[in-house]
């Protein structure tokens, strides 16, 4: 999709443009320095359940209020990587400026403001929160962070983002959905890589054994022997102390493992263009027994497997190109 204000004949284009981003991302509110003269353009793209887009605008404010998000089911994050200058972002008390060579994350269900003082391009993704807490555990801890993407597997990470862009237009439905579950696992593995993710919410010798537990259970959901004497072998503990630290947080171990077996299976569930069976995708998650995978999933998204999937292709179908 691409959307302009240049050949628009509104007095007012800061409005299309405040519709625009609403509609692409979600709702915000957007402060432009002469809305008649505003200029912007974007093109978007769907990648499966990942959104992505290029924009092109002059400077803005852009404010996301509790109002914005009070109603909303389904949190999302926001990944920008700046090209042409630096974007400034304020949430959860935290203040960073983004500069060329690095990628914020906003988190899309708190309160923030985001601006950039003149014209800029911008990438950004729109990637749901749950899938990326099925990869690096709580996201609070990301609000306002950024991220280094000249080195290393950040700097990969953009790469892939420019490479998709570059050809997005030549490749099928099918191909995009998996370009968006490479750039997801991409955007995780290097938000992982960075220290501050790891050792930021660890305060006590119990939350950094909870913690490990929980990554070593992430990193693991695909292993058919993933059980929690697995878990608290791999970790150095007893299982009873690894029940009890779960127990603290009102879950239990296994129960945890499902939950996020659950979302795995839910992304791939609502590809479109994903040829797996329902069985092959239950088992590559750990589900070997379709009932009780079925009674999980409606408990855990409210309906069932196949009607998942089933909405997913018709939406798929019925997309406009």
């Amino acid at each position: 999709m691409l959307v302009s204000t240049d050949n628009s004949g509104a007095t007012d284009k800061s409005a299309i443009w405040s519709r625009t981003i609403s509609e692409t991302y979600f709702p915000l509110s957007v402060q432009c320095h002469d809305p008649q003269a505003f200029n912007g353009s974007l093109r978007s793209w769907g990648l499966g359940i990942l959104g992505l887009s290029e924009m092109h605008c002059d400077a803005v404010m852009y404010r996301r209020h509790k109002s914005h998000f009070a109603e909303e089911k389904d949190s999302s994050l926001l990944i920008t990587i700046p090209q042409a200058g630096d974007v400034l972002f304020e949430q959860s008390s935290r203040e960073t400026r983004c500069a060329p060579g690095s990628f914020l994350v906003e988190q899309g269900d708190m309160p923030y403001e985001f601006s950039h003082a003149r014209r800029n391009k911008l990438w950004v993704l729109k990637v749901p929160t749950a899938s990326v807490q099925s990869r690096l555990g709580p996201t609070e801890r990301l609000s306002a962070l950024t991220f280094d993407a000249t080195s290393g597997v950040g700097s990969f990470f953009v790469g892939a983002v420019r490479n998709t862009i570059d050809s997005i237009e030549v490749i099928n439905d099918a191909a995009r959905e998996l370009a968006g579950q490479h750039l997801l696992d991409l955007l995780c593995l290097s938000m992982r890589s960075d220290d501050r993710i790891l050792d930021s919410s660890v305060s006590t010798i119990r939350a950094a054994h909870l913690q490990r537990a929980e990554q070593f259970i992430r990193d693991n959901l695909a292993n058919p022997k993933l059980t929690p004497m697995l878990v608290a072998e791999s970790c150095g503990i007893s299982r009873r102390y690894l029940q009890g630290l779960f127990a603290e947080n009102d879950c239990s171990v296994a129960g945890y493992i499902r939950d996020k077996r659950l979302t795995r299976c839910h992304e791939t569930l609502t590809m479109g263009h994903d040829s797996s069976t329902m069985a092959q995708i239950a088992h590559k998650w750990g589900f070997y027994d379709h009932a009780q995978f079925c009674k999980h999933y409606r408990s855990r998204f409210g309906c069932t497997p196949t009607a998942t999937r089933k909405k997913a292709r018709t939406e798929a179908e019925h997309r406009p190109d």
